[in-house]
């Protein structure tokens, strides 16, 4: 499994993001931070890698001023991997 998540250090903006999402049909989920993505709200906006020109563009509407930035998350079996994107 392998998706990405949005990270910021701001709950408010974290939930904001996935109601943009939402709010234009497209599948986002809020998920708890991974450790492995550093100091962070403790929440995060997932989506499908192939939505992250979306979630740029989001970005870039709005004055995001949390925002930490996007990982990737690979999970295969019992082995996570997260690395900065």
């Amino acid at each position: 499994m392998r998706f990405v998540i949005a990270v910021f250090t701001s709950r408010n903006e974290t939930l904001y993001l996935a109601n943009m999402f939402k709010s234009n049909g497209l599948y986002a989920d809020v998920i708890n931070t991974p450790k492995e993505a550093g100091q962070a709200c403790g929440i995060s906006v997932r989506f499908e890698e192939r939505l992250l020109p979306v979630a740029q563009t989001f970005l870039k509407s709005k004055p995001f001023r949390s925002f930490y930035g996007f990982f990737r998350i690979n999970i295969n079996g019992n082995q996570r991997f997260v690395e900065k994107i």
